[in-house]
């Protein structure tokens, strides 16, 4: 019998909270519960050494269904593509004019949110139109 296993996608970054607050705001997640004994993540934060704090943040999806995002702060800038990107499934079951206008409507407020928009990938003969974005920091993800 296969087991289940939860995902958690980790995004190696510069600023964790900034990257997260786009992705939460992007998807729709939130924060968790911050730990025992603590208001706030805030809270939880000042009690680390220094050089720790703001090195982490996390989302999640409300419903429990999306995995967890976690960020988490890396000395060294991105340099090429990632090999692994988030698609953001926003035309699942549109086609056509109907796709492109639930695409360019949701590029355009991920723009807002700080992302930047690269290119339109057109429709072939075997796939749907897609956009690639980059987050704040460049991450690439696709609009699908």
């Amino acid at each position: 019998m296969t087991t289940v296993r939860q995902v958690q996608v980790t995004f190696d970054c510069a600023d964790p909270e900034r990257v997260g607050r786009f992705w939460c705001e992007a998807l729709g997640y939130v924060l968790p519960k911050p730990p025992e004994g603590f208001d706030t993540w805030e809270d939880f934060d000042r009690t680390l050494p220094p050089g720790h704090q703001g090195s982490a943040f996390a989302c999640v999806d409300p419903t429990g269904v999306g995995p967890r995002l976690y960020f988490q702060r890396v000395p060294e800038g991105k340099v090429v593509k990632n090999r692994v990107h988030l698609d953001v499934r926003v035309g699942t079951g549109l086609v056509g004019e109907e796709r492109l206008a639930a695409l360019e409507a949701e590029c355009t407020r991920l723009v807002a949110l700080g992302a930047v928009r690269q290119r339109l990938l057109p429709a072939d003969d075997h796939e749907e139109s897609c956009i690639v974005m980059q987050d704040v920091e460049g991450n690439e993800f696709c609009l699908d």
